[in-house]
């Protein structure tokens, strides 16, 4: 069996390892709890937990099957919970999932998908016996806890990204590399809230659940996890909405741009819409033209030409088409 750690504890210190391959170490007594890590079971697995810890059949059941979403389930005096990992990778993120058992004084959790141990958080709970006396509701709390932590720095991440591409749109064109990017970052963030929506109402639940295992004390805890989804929630659908304005101002700012090359390329073809045109009446083929036998009529023409075409450029020039 894929076992992280199995011990059990007693008045907030670890007590023992427990051994699930032994048949005879069955024994958590009723002043102790036992809390089983597990890594990827597979169906057989948790029918042997199952057997052992009489755990709800709906309940492996759900075990068995990946949840898009967070949920809690209560069945009977047991609680089934279902939480959602998270981490960058690229512009993308990668979702892996955590179950708890919880049932009388053992809590079982299974991680699916998640490169992120739970080692160093048992570690730290080991080390503080005053909250891990609170038992297996205070060690699902820490879960959450430190599931939820791993939201906020995604979107930090993704906010330095878009900050960057936003700063390269002041000096030129997004490129379809860089609108790619924004619009998978968008879908990325939007499927992301639609998870924290789930988590959050899952800690209210917790919060609000009368069983012998949840402790008076440890129910606030809850309502801080579910506060600090609600955060990262707020900070994603601001990042939402930035990243809606860069895409409004990047289209500003190129609405702007082929309005100064239009307004310059119109500039332009009015100065040298006057050669043309003095070209074009001259290339006429008559006799009698002002000035066409003139000895200096070619020299004044180019000077008319010269000197009106001078005057619509320094008129560009102070109407800033050029």
């Amino acid at each position: 069996m894929p076992i992280a750690a199995a011990r059990v504890y007693a008045e907030g210190h670890r007590l023992r390892a427990l051994w699930l391959d032994d048949a005879e170490d069955r024994v958590v007594q009723p002043h102790q709890f036992a809390w089983i890590g597990l890594v990827d079971p597979d169906a057989a697995e948790l029918a042997g937990l199952q057997a052992r810890f009489g755990l709800h059949p709906l309940a492996i059941e759900d075990a068995l099957c990946e949840h898009p979403i967070p949920k809690v389930s209560v069945y009977g005096d047991q609680i089934f919970v279902t939480a959602r990992t998270a981490r960058l990778d690229g512009e993308a993120i990668v979702y892996g999932e955590t179950c708890a058992f919880l049932c009388r004084n053992t809590i079982i959790t299974v991680r699916r998908g998640s490169e992120r141990g739970y080692a160093q958080l048992r570690r730290n709970l080991e080390d503080s016996p005053v909250q891990l006396r609170h038992g297996i509701a205070y060690v699902l709390y820490s879960l959450l806890d430190f599931i939820v932590d791993s939201y906020q720095p995604i979107v930090e991440d993704i906010e330095e990204e878009v900050l960057r591409v936003e700063r390269r749109a002041l000096d030129a064109f997004l490129s379809r590399e860089d609108v790619t990017h924004l619009f998978n970052l968008r879908q990325e963030l939007m499927r992301f809230r639609r998870m924290l929506g789930p988590m959050e109402e899952v800690c209210a639940r917790l919060e609000h659940l009368h069983l012998p295992f949840m402790d008076e004390p440890v129910r606030p805890y809850f309502r801080d996890v579910g506060d600090h989804v609600r955060r990262v929630s707020s900070s994603a659908e601001g990042l939402r909405d930035v990243l809606a304005s860069v895409f409004e101002v990047s289209n500003l700012f190129e609405q702007q741009r082929q309005g100064d090359i239009t307004r310059k390329l119109a500039a332009w073809a009015g100065i040298l819409a006057v050669p043309t045109f003095v070209a074009g009446l001259y290339g006429m083929n008559f006799d009698f033209m002002p000035e066409l036998h003139w000895k200096y009529g070619y020299f004044v023409v180019l000077g008319a030409i010269l000197a009106v075409c001078v005057t619509l450029f320094f008129a560009f020039r102070r109407s800033r088409w050029l």
